[in-house]
């Protein structure tokens, strides 16, 4: 049976505007196994990107625990919490998110930096994963240079610069046209079968059919499937 990587615990949070409680979340409890393609879906202001943002440690719950590796990350120090994002979790994001001033390469090295990579074990990783991506003659091109399709492939890229367990994408196609679309999910559903957990935020629900499970959030509610 496989182990949990991510678990929620009664998790809520709450935002005050004036006098009025927004609840983005109101009592969520999830596991996440090693291995899942989880797609997250709801309507504008569900609570999804919300959600994202607690799974990874981008922002603490207003109550509730969150798991990450057995580890409750809730009770930990900001600089734990950028050790984790770093090393168990990858980002990619709707708008790509890279420096521009960068190449795809440079853009590609820069979380290893973080992590005290060494210079010749960085150009090796670049390589395997712009191979990985398919972008190898890319590779020298800043962000302007390339299309949105391969400036996801780069953010993906980026995402997998420290090897990480979790890949979390909030709205990666949606920037994209429909057929760039399905190659970027064709190359996270290659990464779930190579092990990757994926948990992918959406409003598409054709890409749920990539996902082994469906979470649909309503109201900072989870719906019973």
């Amino acid at each position: 049976m496989k182990e949990n990587i991510i678990e929620l615990k009664k998790v809520k949070k709450h935002y005050r505007m004036g006098e009025e409680v927004i609840r983005a979340l109101d009592g969520i409890d999830v596991e996440i196994k090693k291995g899942d393609f989880i797609a997250i879906v709801g309507p504008s202001g569900s609570g999804k990107s919300t959600m994202m943002n607690m799974i990874g440690a981008l922002d603490l719950a207003t109550e509730g625990d969150i798991y990450l590796d057995n580890e409750d990350i809730e009770h930990m120090e900001e600089s734990e919490l950028a050790q984790i994002r770093g090393r168990k979790i990858g980002f990619v994001f709707q708008t790509f998110n890279l420096i521009p001033t960068l190449t795809a390469a440079e853009n590609i090295a820069l979380p290893m930096t973080f992590q005290g990579i060494s210079d010749e074990e960085k150009k090796e990783r670049v390589e395997e994963i712009l191979k990985k991506v398919g972008l190898e003659h890319r590779k020298n091109h800043l962000p302007n240079e390339l299309s949105g399709g391969e400036r996801q492939r780069v953010a993906i890229a980026r995402a997998l610069a420290n090897n990480p367990d979790v890949i979390l994408a909030d709205e990666p196609t949606g920037n994209l046209d429909s057929k760039t679309g399905k190659e970027i999910m064709k190359i996270f559903s290659d990464l779930n079968k190579q092990g990757k957990t994926i948990i992918l935020v959406t409003h598409d629900l054709n890409l749920t059919k990539y996902a082994s499970k469906t979470l649909k959030l309503v109201d900072g509610k989870l719906e019973k499937s």
